[in-house]
């Protein structure tokens, strides 16, 4: 089990296991979102998650879409600002900010996506896979983008 919370901890949750992927993405919302270079995204299966109090303190924002759909949402307590699961979802696969758990996650990040808009002041130093939109969706295949980007 893992365990993750908001940085006041009135957000608290649970994940049974993280299956993945675990993707630092470099888009222009998760820049703004986090106020960093990317956004450490972990994937789980919505059955392994439980909430365990926050419910209440849970907001969302959604951003206009602007190339095709789906548009950029983020999940945030409404308290302390940081970024949580978006238990409103009605997606099977949820995913954390990597940074929110409390406990290690077993996996390790697979690779960097949309590194065609990454930040200019930032130098990716690892030897992990970078992923254009091209190669993104070419790897997804059929499987869209999270509402995220």
């Amino acid at each position: 089990m893992i365990r993750g919370s908001c940085l006041c901890g009135g957000v608290r949750f649970e994940i049974d296991k993280i299956t993945g992927p675990f993707e630092l993405c470099h888009c222009t919302n998760c820049r703004k979102a986090s106020g960093s270079a990317f956004v450490p995204w972990i994937e789980f299966q919505r059955a392994d998650f439980r909430l365990q109090r926050g419910a209440e303190l849970i907001k969302t924002f959604e951003a206009p879409v602007r190339n095709k759909p789906p548009g950029y949402r983020t999940s945030f307590c409404s308290q302390c600002g940081s970024p949580v699961p978006d238990i409103h979802s009605d997606s099977a696969r949820l995913e954390v900010h990597a940074g929110v758990l409390d406990d290690d996650p077993q996996i390790r990040p697979d690779r960097h996506i949309l590194v065609e808009v990454k930040s200019a002041w930032f130098t990716i130093c690892d030897e992990l896979p970078r992923l254009d939109r091209i190669a993104l969706d070419a790897l997804r295949g059929e499987r869209p983008l999270p509402r995220r980007v």
